[in-house]
């Protein structure tokens, strides 16, 4: 049976029955000023301390429920960490005259506030200079579409102060947080060695920071070949988790074409961890949406309960789609439920839903609620 914690109220009132019953004599009830009282009172809120940090103390003694530091104690048990921030890279293009260039660690402003430096001299195309670059600071919001809006820190003799964005800025993501952590201990925790299976795939996967769900495909793509499905959900929010890049393999992999973006970033990493002869092939998952009509809510159609079915279904998806999985009418069903709508009908779909291609991913699309 669970322990029960006395609150602070129920603390200070069996202090007061402690020193009334306690047998001082004349002592039958306490003024709220009076020393006795304040002493009571004390005591209790110093018994209410220690009895918060036990139940700490007991959180941390687990690894279901630790957090910071405690939590990564428990990870270093299997060989887990904390997955860092990273920063993002990327190139950006600026108009030239003649053979102008822009020397590396050229600070350069991009829209949004993000500042990046470039990291070697810019390589010339017709009258262009490509630029690589590096953001600056770390985190998901380092990520930038190609096509966004480019400015030189300083001006540079022969080339346009303004550019854009020609190969998207990949590879950022935010420190992990405790719940992504966790999970990934747990699961350490229920497995057993590391022997290049399955799961072993979609462990080293996700140890790349940013990566949030994987799955493998055995011989997706013929004999000795693994194929590794990624979706960055927070790194890459702005594209629905979809990685940015091309699919394929690591750059030192010769049998195959070399990936690029996020897909290249999981390839190189799988690459010194994989089984020797497997040619491992990271690719990002095709998004196949689906559409959603709800009607009969009655007067619960307002713009709240609007949001908040909206949010089940892709959580829903979040949690049970997969590239080639199926998603049935009973999981929708029970997600919509458990927001405590009185009633509701899902007009459509109105069958199970399955990924039609190889790589194909359902996904939530456009949900259309109606009275």
């Amino acid at each position: 049976m669970a322990f029960s914690r006395p609150t602070l109220t129920d603390l200070r009132q069996q202090a007061l029955q402690d020193i009334q019953n306690g047998g001082i004599s004349g002592v039958n009830a306490l003024l709220r000023f009076s020393v006795l009282y304040v002493l009571a009172m004390v005591l209790a809120g110093l018994a209410h301390l220690h009895y918060g940090y036990l139940d700490w103390i007991s959180k941390q003694a687990v690894p279901w429920t630790a957090t910071g530091i405690y939590l990564e104690a428990w990870g270093a048990l299997k060989g887990i960490v904390r997955k860092p921030a990273t920063a993002s890279s990327g190139s950006v293009s600026f108009p030239i005259s003649g053979s102008a260039v822009v020397p590396a660690g050229t600070a350069i402003q991009i829209t949004g506030g993000l500042s990046v430096i470039s990291t070697a001299d810019s390589t010339i195309s017709g009258s262009t200079a490509v630029v690589p670059c590096t953001a600056q600071s770390t985190g998901a919001a380092g990520n930038i579409s190609a096509g966004a809006s480019a400015a030189l820190g300083s001006p540079v003799p022969g080339v346009q102060t303004v550019g854009t964005v020609s190969d998207a800025f990949t590879g950022g993501a935010d420190i992990e947080q405790d719940e992504d952590l966790r999970s990934r201990i747990l699961e350490a925790f229920e497995e057993g060695g590391e022997n290049g299976n399955e799961e072993d795939y979609v462990k080293w996967a996700k140890e790349v920071s940013g990566v949030t769900r994987a799955w493998v495909n055995p011989l997706g793509y013929g004999a000795g070949t693994v194929v590794v499905y990624i979706m960055l959900d927070n790194a890459q929010s702005a594209n629905n988790g979809f990685p940015q890049g091309t699919d394929g393999a690591a750059s030192t992999e010769s049998r195959y074409v070399t990936a690029t973006g996020d897909q290249l970033t999981v390839a190189n990493a799988l690459m010194p961890k994989r089984s020797v002869t497997a040619l491992v092939i990271v690719c990002s998952p095709i998004p196949q949406p689906v559409d959603f009509v709800i009607n009969s809510l009655g007067s619960e159609n307002t713009d709240d309960n609007q949001v908040l079915i909206e949010a089940a279904l892709r959580d829903m998806f979040r949690r049970l789609s997969g590239p080639g999985g199926t998603i049935y009418p009973n999981q929708w069903n029970e997600a919509i439920a458990a927001i405590g709508l009185s009633q509701f009908n899902i007009a459509s779909p109105s069958a199970a839903v399955t990924g039609s291609s190889v790589g194909s991913m359902p996904v939530c699309g456009t949900v259309q609620c109606v009275a």
